[in-house]
């Protein structure tokens, strides 16, 4: 399986990174205004966005390739935590389109929104 790759620094990413967990529940309104909340299956949703500023050529060609090769979201790679350093073996990207612009030769960002489904025990 591909492993996302690393900016020549060897980080992952430059800080900020943005995560968010996403627990799927189901909201039962009844007739009183009172409420049940049930989770919906054993899954949470890990998203990480990928941001990256005053990238060289050779970083941003590296991750737009890399974001090619996986054609959106619909490939699956592994990808390192950059906060907590744990690896999830099986993310995705979650959009089919990543942000990328392009100033000058050694100016170029980049948005990419990883997810990770991970199933509760």
């Amino acid at each position: 399986m591909p492993t996302f790759p690393l900016l020549k620094t060897g980080a992952i990413s430059q800080y900020p990174v943005l995560t968010s967990i996403v627990h799927r529940t189901q909201v039962v309104r009844f007739l009183d205004g009172s409420e049940q909340r049930l989770r919906e299956g054993s899954t949470v949703v890990r998203r990480w966005t990928i941001q990256a500023q005053l990238l060289d050529e050779a970083e941003a060609r590296a991750l737009r390739q890399f974001f090619e090769a996986q054609q959106g979201s619909f490939g699956r790679f592994s990808f390192t935590d950059p906060a907590s350093g744990v690896l999830y073996p099986d993310c995705s990207f979650d959009r089919d389109a990543g942000i990328v612009s392009q100033r000058d030769e050694f100016d170029s960002g980049i948005e990419l929104v990883v997810r990770s489904n991970i199933s509760l025990p």
